[in-house]
């Protein structure tokens, strides 16, 4: 069947698929010359790998090197586009130009091409970050390894791009939500203080109706204020980075159960938690996250008491938390929603609140490495399920920003 692209020239999103990689030839173009640094003690196979390239449309700047201390000497001085390199070389293997390359931060295809290489040992070579391998008697397959190498590479760098972008636009929001929230403050503290004066003032001197709208604007100005504050909130957590300590979890649950005692023993609710385990993270952080959560059980309870139990177990890689209830419960196609900032299941009339400390949860959970998730029926409670990583030394993770 006909089709108005050639198959080379499709695009899918803005990624094409089988452009033409560096070196290649194009129709109305000097293609630039493809960078190839040679790690190789032959030079009869040299020659045999720049010819396959050259015959299948490459133009190619090569450099030949056979020794490691060659090599980093190349790497500090230019860059390149793709390494052939020999498995096997007097002293040491192409698979150590790949640990160099990672070492010096340089992402550079390497692709190993060896007179004799099994294919399990092959696959190891690519799991430990060769992009291909090519045996010296089949150069046929060369050009096309080199292309699909050039492509990743390429794709890589599009990720990379796209991901530093991200990051910076998140950034800029969450420099946005500070500074907004942080000027806020003031008026809106002078809108609540003032329409509550006009309340207790001129309350029962006017009609009914100026007592409605009055009565609107001190609880419009009051849900404004916590809604700013609780944005101030999210919006600072973790911009100082991650304060990494080592941390008794069982003593950030028994202060969160201080903080929230007037709210325990209002509702007459029971709070249960195993021996926790220690681990490194953020104190003040880690403290914020069980306030919310033991928080939100104590307020969402449903005609009983709340009953909330505490519990973790690791996995090896990871300790699962969990902080289970027997509230009212959140049906199934609200359960990712929920950590959604400003996501709300419920009126104000109903429960109080701006739908910001979940989202808060999760930015807190993320930032120490791990993930956030809950499980629930309607009227039969939540299961709030959590990870944090299991390490030893504040070492095993930097202080993030």
């Amino acid at each position: 069947m006909e089709s108005g692209f050639e198959a080379r020239g499709q695009f899918v999103g803005k990624i094409q698929v089988g452009s033409r990689a560096a070196g290649e030839p194009g129709q109305n173009d000097s293609p630039a010359k493809l960078r190839v640094l040679v790690v190789e003690d032959d030079p009869d196979d040299v020659e045999l790998e720049l010819h396959a390239l050259r015959k299948a449309g490459f133009a190619t700047d090569p450099e030949t090197i056979r020794t490691r201390e060659e090599f980093q000497q190349k790497l500090s001085k230019n860059r390149y586009d793709i390494v052939l390199a020999d498995y096997r070389l007097p002293g040491w293997n192409g698979m150590e130009t790949v640990e160099m390359l990672r070492k010096e931060g340089m992402d550079v295809p390497v692709i190993l091409v060896s007179g004799a290489l099994g294919e399990l040992k092959a696959v190891e070579c690519i799991k430990e970050g060769a992009a291909d391998y090519v045996l010296k008697d089949h150069l046929v397959r060369l050009p096309e390894c080199v292309r699909r190498a050039i492509r990743e590479k390429k794709l890589r760098d599009e990720n990379r791009q796209t991901h530093a972008e991200l990051t910076r636009s998140n950034r800029d929001l969450e420099q946005f939500a500070y500074v907004a929230s942080h000027d806020l403050q003031e008026p809106l503290r002078m809108v609540a203080t003032y329409t509550q004066l006009l309340a207790e003032r001129y309350k029962g001197k006017l009609d009914e109706s100026a007592d409605k709208y009055i009565e609107y604007a001190v609880d419009g100005a009051l849900r404004m204020q916590a809604l700013v504050q609780d944005l101030l909130t999210f919006s600072r957590v973790g911009r100082g980075g991650v304060e990494l300590k080592v941390v008794e979890v069982s003593d950030v649950v028994r202060i969160t159960a201080k903080n929230l005692q007037a709210s325990i023993e209002e509702s007459r609710a029971q709070l249960r938690y195993e021996l926790l385990p220690t681990l490194v993270g953020d104190p003040m952080l880690l403290q914020q996250l069980f306030q919310n959560l033991i928080g939100n059980a104590i307020k969402f309870h449903g005609p009983d008491a709340p009953m909330i139990r505490i519990a973790a177990e690791t996995n090896g890689t990871d300790w699962v938390f969990s902080i289970r209830d027997n509230g009212i419960g959140i049906a199934p196609e609200h359960s990712e929603i929920v950590f959604e900032i400003f996501k709300r299941l419920h009126t104000h009339a109903e429960y109080a609140g701006s739908g910001i400390g979940l989202s808060i949860c999760k930015k807190i959970v993320e930032q120490h490495g791990g993930r956030i998730w809950v499980e629930s029926t309607p009227g039969e409670g939540c299961n709030f399920r959590f990870t944090l990583p299991c390490r030893e030394k504040t070492g095993d993770l930097r202080s993030r920003r």
